[in-house]
């Protein structure tokens, strides 16, 4: 796997010199009460959005953030979960632990609130995280899993899995794309390392969730990325890149499939004062109701003129159907 060696010393190098300009962050740095953030934590902000989510991180969670970066999502959780090793930071590469620890350490002075013993700092990988089972409330990586290939993917997701907590959530940050990459490009592995030749489509991303065992899916962010244009990129026309944000949910998996909410809705505007579907789904007059992509296709499916089924926003954040 000289691909993940090649990771390696990538991010070795961006740790000893980091580099603001090293990935294209597309989701604004939290403003909290009381939160001061390092310049150079800002400055190894290397990922493509954010995992940190207010919803996720009630009733003191333990959180597991895998690839450290400069440990700026690490205080941000702190930030959340004010306990003793209530985050347990992940890294495979030495340098980026000690460049997070001496980020935190500034932190620390700069934040009355926080204390250093909050984030708990391990040497370790994606792969075999070496965290009990059922552990954590909240696992998260930001801009990581993009950087494998489909088998090493799909382990790094069964460790996330086996590391949560029954309804536990694995939030993330990655790049897709909107057609599969040319095979020339994804044999890059310089450009693998930089988030860029390791993105999915949208349709295998959360296949390979879904796939894990994950039986929720929350789509809350899709933005643009970063443009691949064929003069420096061995492609034929520009292809766009986004920046995708999930939470999967280790929920049951239902069994008709999962539950991907996308940021639809049903909306009932009939003569009764709700309709009833006989499925659970309880649709209020004039009240759009969240529902899953599932859900949708199956209201689509009844042909109601009283029912309008609205498409997807890719932003979803809470309530609904299921």
């Amino acid at each position: 796997m000289s691909y993940l060696q090649t990771t390696k010393d990538f991010y070795k190098e961006a740790a000893e010199n980091p580099d603001r300009g090293l990935c294209c962050t597309t989701s604004p740095v939290w403003k909290l009460p009381g939160l001061q953030i390092p310049q150079k934590m800002l400055d190894m902000n290397y990922g493509c959005g954010t995992t940190v989510h207010h919803r996720d991180l009630t009733d003191n969670p333990t959180v597991l953030y895998v690839g450290v970066g400069g440990g700026l999502e690490l205080l941000q959780f702190a930030y959340f979960s004010r306990k003793p090793g209530g985050v347990i930071g992940v890294d495979s590469v030495p340098e980026m632990l000690s460049a997070s620890r001496e980020n935190l350490l500034e932190a620390a002075g700069m934040n009355e609130w926080f204390e250093q013993s909050y984030v708990d700092l391990r040497s370790g990988d994606a792969l075999d995280l070496g965290i009990e089972d059922e552990s954590v409330d909240v696992a998260a990586q930001n801009c990581l899993f993009n950087i494998f290939k489909m088998d090493d993917l799909k382990r790094a997701l069964a460790e996330m899995y086996r590391a949560l907590k029954p309804h536990g959530r694995l939030t993330l940050s990655d790049p897709i794309t909107p057609e599969p990459l040319p095979q020339k490009l994804q044999d890059d592995e310089k450009l693998r390392a930089m988030c860029v030749s390791g993105a999915q489509t949208y349709e295998s991303y959360i296949s390979a969730l879904t796939d894990t065992g994950f039986g929720t899916v929350e789509i809350r962010a899709r933005r643009p990325y970063r443009l691949l244009d064929p003069e420096r990129y061995d492609v034929k026309q520009p292809i766009l890149l986004e920046s995708l944000e999930i939470a999967a949910i280790k929920d049951p998996m239902p069994a008709d499939g999962p539950c991907v909410f996308t940021g639809r809705t049903a909306i009932y505007f009939g003569s009764d004062d709700s309709f009833d579907d006989g499925a659970g789904h309880m649709l209020q007059r004039d009240m759009p109701l969240a529902v899953c992509d599932k859900t949708a296709a199956k209201f689509e499916a009844l042909g109601r003129k009283d029912i309008i089924v609205t498409p997807s926003t890719f932003f979803y954040d809470g309530g609904g159907c299921c």
